[in-house]
């Protein structure tokens, strides 16, 4: 392999350029068979979970209205923090990605859609699609691995601040929806001079547009909509929507960051071939075992090595091709990370307390956390924020 990074332990290291050509025509053929069976089914599938999700919104804001009474509030909140969940996972985050972009729908179009996050989709769709599905786990251009506050790998350069790491990372899952916003304007490339002052502000301006108009929505509007209830109804739209931040920042760890998941240098993909981006896709993610409703509940993200290969498929397809990308990990000896979602989340959160002490402790904190340390390789810098 030419491009792709080399260490002791490579996994690809018994795979000739030519094999890596093979298993990239081969998931471009798995590729032009989904494009090539788009249709009806594919359009009713996205127009019935946008449909409802929405009636299950006013539905459980309607019942939110009588949120005085405790079973009013659980049956509203519950409701409410599943709709806010489909609405960011299953249908924003993959209607922005172009998933449907085929059904020359506008009402449906990756252009045209805005979700109920802070961050402006425009943002978003720049951050996500080019960059981090560009340079997928690459350190210091793939900043969705950590976000720019945490440690990733053993062989970036330690600093005291990453002992708080853990921390940081559970701050950042409650107040998620406000994490990535921050990360998306790039806040600390703007800290630094890096980032055009006038782009800065316009975007910052767009952020602050968002967030008052969910405020305003969530904590104001709807509270005072439900007269008698409105402190309890204020409860339950703060509650739905840490439920839906938590939800969300577990299950994109769980894309990137369990144990097994690789990451790569800068200098690995200069001269990168298609077979070679499709190989970092599938070593850079990792899969979440578990029902049709938990796959449904995670945007399909629970396929995250297949949604990384095919990110503009539509989602519904991605549990169809699963076994096909299965067999081809199996045929060319590759691993396919996956597992259940309590062992997904243990996994990243082992790193990321792992990864939070500097190398010459990490011998140590194996008698206490079940993990093997890789052997550092000379460290990296660590990734700008």
């Amino acid at each position: 392999m030419t491009a792709m990074q080399k260490k002791t332990d490579d996994p690809t290291a018994h795979l000739s350029a030519e094999d890596i050509a093979c298993l990239g025509r081969e998931l471009d053929a798995i590729r032009e068979q989904v494009i090539a069976s788009r249709g009806e089914r594919d359009a009713e599938y996205i127009r019935a979970v946008i449909d409802n999700q929405r009636k299950l919104e006013l539905a459980s804001r309607a019942v939110l209205l009588f949120s005085l009474f405790p079973p009013a509030w659980i049956a509203g909140t519950a409701g409410l923090s599943v709709s806010k969940v489909l609405e960011n996972m299953e249908i924003g985050h993959n209607v922005m990605h172009g998933q449907w972009d085929w059904m020359r729908d506008p009402k449906i179009h990756s252009t045209t859609w805005e979700w109920d996050n802070a961050t402006p989709s425009d943002q978003w769709k720049h951050s996500h699609n080019d960059l981090h599905h560009t340079y997928t786990n690459v350190l210091g251009h793939d900043n969705d691995l950590g976000y720019g506050i945490m440690r990733v790998d053993e062989d970036q350069r330690w600093h005291p601040f990453y002992l708080g790491q853990p921390l940081w990372n559970a701050i950042n899952a409650l107040l998620f929806e406000y994490g990535i916003a921050a990360y998306d304007l790039e806040i600390g490339k703007a800290l630094k001079g890096r980032k055009d002052k006038d782009d800065f502000k316009a975007q910052a301006k767009g952020v602050l547009r968002k967030i008052r108009k969910q405020v305003t929505r969530d904590y104001v509007v709807h509270p005072i909509l439900s007269g008698p209830s409105a402190l309890t109804t204020l409860g339950a739209n703060i509650t739905a929507n840490v439920v839906r931040n938590v939800w969300t920042h577990s299950v994109i760890m769980c894309g990137h960051f369990p144990e097994g998941v690789e990451t790569f240098e800068k200098t690995s993909i200069e001269g990168e071939t298609r077979g070679e981006w499709y190989l970092r896709q599938m070593l850079g993610s990792a899969n979440i075992t578990g029902s049709p409703f938990m796959h449904l509940m995670t945007g399909n993200l629970s396929f995250q090595i297949e949604h990384h290969l095919f990110p503009d498929l539509p989602s519904n397809r991605y549990s169809e091709i699963a076994p096909k990308v299965k067999e081809l990990f199996e045929r060319y000896e590759l691993t396919y990370t996956e597992g259940p979602l309590p062992k997904q989340v243990a996994s990243a959160w082992r790193k990321v307390i792992r990864l939070s002490l500097p190398n010459d402790a990490l011998q140590d904190a194996a008698a206490v956390l079940p993990f093997t340390p890789r052997t550092a390789a000379p460290e990296r810098e660590a990734v700008a924020a």
